[in-house]
């Protein structure tokens, strides 16, 4: 029992998350670091609808960054936020650090939307979010390459996901998006 409560206390003080996957009730109950080093909770964004979405700076599937930024600029102001999560998981293709990820982001696409740290999005090591994701929407739903695509309603619930390939301007990804933040509207988000 002292061995849990310290784990508890040790993980308050360094900011991570003392929420297990299993024991989260909604993405509002995980935290990230931002890409410029401070807390980046999700309840911050509670009654907003956030796109998430596993991002590297060497993939084929870079140029869906143009695409978020598209999404950020278009839906930000009724209540979107997408939220970019640098990850070296998968091919080795964002082995940069913080500050070289950014300034990628910033120079070549024009990224202003929230970034988190980098951090592991896939096994044992995978942020608390991604095992969370993961027991909510089912194996199916893990990301299996860069840029999968997890869809946060207002009320912190994942409500959908999009695999790699799935532009973020797709018509499937967009009308996800409006539903969403019709939802939000009504309910006064």
């Amino acid at each position: 029992m002292f061995s849990r409560l310290a784990m508890t206390l040790l993980a308050l003080l360094v900011g991570t998350p003392a929420l297990s996957a299993e024991s989260a009730k909604s993405a509002h109950d995980f935290a990230f670091t931002s890409i410029e080093g401070g807390s980046l909770p999700l309840s911050s964004f509670e009654g907003k609808v956030v796109l998430v979405v596993n991002t590297a700076s060497r993939c084929g599937f870079t140029p869906q960054y143009s695409d978020l930024q598209a999404v950020w600029e278009r839906y930000r102001d009724r209540g979107l936020v997408v939220l970019g999560v640098p990850s070296n998981d998968f091919g080795g293709q964002e082995p940069g650090s913080e500050a070289e990820i950014k300034q990628f982001c910033e120079v070549n696409f024009d990224v202003d939307f929230p970034m988190t740290a980098k951090v592991h999005v896939k096994g044992k090591e995978a942020h608390p979010f991604y095992h969370w994701a993961a027991v909510e929407l089912g194996p199916v739903a893990k990301p299996r390459w860069n840029f999968h695509k997890y869809l946060i309603g207002p009320d912190g619930r994942l409500v959908d996901w999009f695999s790699t390939p799935t532009a973020p301007t797709s018509a499937k990804v967009t009308r996800a998006i409006e539903a969403q933040l019709a939802k939000a509207s009504v309910s006064g988000g």
